[in-house]
């Protein structure tokens, strides 16, 4: 976290474009502020106030904001991706173009008196996470067709159950992160690799980094080639700074790297400064992934786990 402000009073202040991001302003007050465009990503911003604030533009990506109070906020265009927004109060906000996005929708307030001036960007990742507990007024009024909406509303726990994961791996380990990517979509787990789900016409680097930062869980394939890719290496060390992040945010241990090895590399031959927050975790052992039985095993587990942590 960098910068402390929690309880600052910034009623009424002009902070357009300000950068704010990984900075604590639980309990600050922001009431009838001017926060256009600015950044307040992987923040810690519970409890604030932004009463009759305007925050076009603004970036809450990644951000703490339980029980926030955007009473009459104006909201347009504002990103609110992978925010918690436990118990926040958006009663009489005003919002269009506005992007909820692997949120948990369920228990926040005054969602069905929101004014829309437009459509806004509702993820299904939100709607799963929410178990189809939102407002159908405000499913209709951001834009959500009706018979979508009949089947959000009806959606049962069990059905609702979301997890999103990125397989990371090198192309030497293609065949098991193919194998792995399909059986774990067939247990309904929503997973991301980059050669069924890179969007064509951008650029390979942005996609992963777009999908590494959207989703929850990262499973890392550990061989001797993946862990002397750079590209595996920059993902885990974000795996981790975000496991830190939401520890300083939460209170609480939140699991996103997920290792699976496919031989001894990383123990026995791997030399890396975050080595030890590594191997400081259960590594899935998937050494013996082309017997079925071992195979099955410790995909189980996996499985099991993913759901679990």
């Amino acid at each position: 976290m960098g910068a402390f402000l929690s309880e600052a009073k910034f009623k009424q202040a002009d902070l357009s474009d300000a950068l704010l991001g990984l900075t604590d302003l639980s309990l600050a007050n922001f009431s009838d502020a001017k926060l256009y465009r600015a950044n307040l990503s992987e923040s810690l911003i519970n409890n604030s106030q932004f009463c009759d604030a305007h925050l076009h533009g603004a970036n809450f990506h990644d951000s703490n904001l339980r029980g926030a109070n955007f009473y009459s906020a104006k909201l347009n265009f504002a990103n609110f991706g992978s925010a918690d927004l436990s118990e926040a109060n958006f009663t009489n906000a005003e919002i269009c173009w506005t992007t909820f996005g692997s949120n948990d929708l369920s228990d926040v307030k005054g969602l069905e008196s929101i004014i829309h001036h437009g459509p806004s960007v509702i993820g299904i990742d939100t709607i799963f996470k929410s178990k189809g507990n939102i407002p159908k007024s405000f499913l209709r009024r951001a834009g959500v067709p009706d018979n979508t909406v009949r089947r959000i509303v009806s959606l049962s726990d069990a059905e609702a159950q979301f997890y999103s994961c990125f397989i990371s791996f090198t192309e030497a380990d293609d065949d098991f992160a193919e194998r792995l990517y399909n059986d774990l979509l067939r247990e309904g787990i929503r997973c991301w690799r980059w050669k069924e789900d890179a969007k064509w016409g951008k650029s390979l680097m942005q996609s992963i980094d777009e999908a590494v930062t959207s989703y929850d869980k990262l499973i890392v394939i550990c061989s001797e080639q993946s862990l002397k890719s750079p590209a595996v290496l920059r993902e885990i060390e974000r795996a981790l700074q975000k496991e830190d992040s939401l520890q300083m945010q939460r209170g609480r241990d939140n699991d996103v790297l997920f290792p699976v090895r496919l031989d001894d590399y990383i123990f026995e031959g791997w030399c890396h400064h975050r080595k030890p927050d590594v191997i400081a975790k259960n590594i899935g052992d998937f050494r013996q992934w082309n017997s079925s039985g071992s195979y099955q095993r410790a995909l189980k587990r996996l499985i099991r786990d993913l759901k679990e942590g």
